[in-house]
């Protein structure tokens, strides 16, 4: 009798099986990877009006403090931009000269002056967003906690254009509500962010400094984790 098929094709159902598996977690490995928003929100880097608002020298060499724009970060959950007339304060006609700016510095901040006059706003562009779905990030309560600026925008006073430096995602901020301890500062350091970079690196890994565990001791170790407190 003779063979329809060789021998050999005998193994072609298992490298059949053995690739299709193979493909199967490649999808899934690309997928868990890529569709994240650890891969396409990272980074995130909209392109501001007049080039944008440099933190790198407002909040780092000139040393501004954050609250002096937004505002009501200590009562609202929003951490609000500043209002035209807030720039304006700083780069009126009358204050170039006083500031001793370069012609190339007037012309990057004349739309600000042109924002004013006009009694316009300027169209800045949200760097970071959660999605429509999470009710919101209660900025108030995180700053009064402890939370600092810094565990969530990164070393803003070291980017001349603001990036989103963390993921936002669910499992991000439940593995810090798991374990808040890494995150955790003198409420009123909290917007000192070199102060708070040297602190938490120094503090890796070690004991929770006292106001740390005040801290962790009024949330009695468990801050919320429920559905409900983030979605609607």
């Amino acid at each position: 009798m003779s063979v329809i098929f060789p021998k050999w094709t005998n193994v072609l159902p298992t490298v059949f099986a053995l690739g299709t598996l193979g493909g199967l977690t490649g999808v899934v490995g690309a997928f868990w990877y890529y569709a994240t928003p650890k891969f396409f929100e990272v980074g995130y880097m909209p392109k501001q009006p007049g080039g944008g608002f440099s933190h790198q020298i407002h909040a780092g060499k000139l040393g501004m403090d954050c609250r002096y724009c937004h505002t009501k970060v200590e009562q609202s959950s929003e951490a609000n931009i500043p209002n035209v007339a807030t720039c304006y304060g700083c780069h009126a006609e009358n204050k170039l000269n006083i500031y001793n700016e370069s012609d190339s510095h007037k012309s990057r901040t004349e739309f600000i002056r042109e924002a004013y006059a006009g009694d316009a706003s300027i169209p800045w562009r949200r760097v970071h967003k959660l999605p429509d779905y999470v009710r919101n990030f209660p900025h108030q309560v995180h700053i009064q906690r402890g939370v600092s600026c810094y565990s969530c925008h990164g070393q803003i006073t070291a980017m001349p254009v603001v990036f989103q430096v963390q993921p936002l995602s669910m499992a991000w901020c439940l593995d810090c509500h798991r374990a808040p301890e890494a995150s955790l500062v003198p409420p009123d350091r909290v917007t000192q962010l070199q102060w708070v970079e040297r602190h938490i690196k120094e503090r890796a890994g070690k004991v929770p400094a006292a106001g740390a565990q005040q801290v962790l001791d009024s949330l009695l170790h468990v801050p919320p984790q429920n559905c409900g407190a983030c979605h609607y």
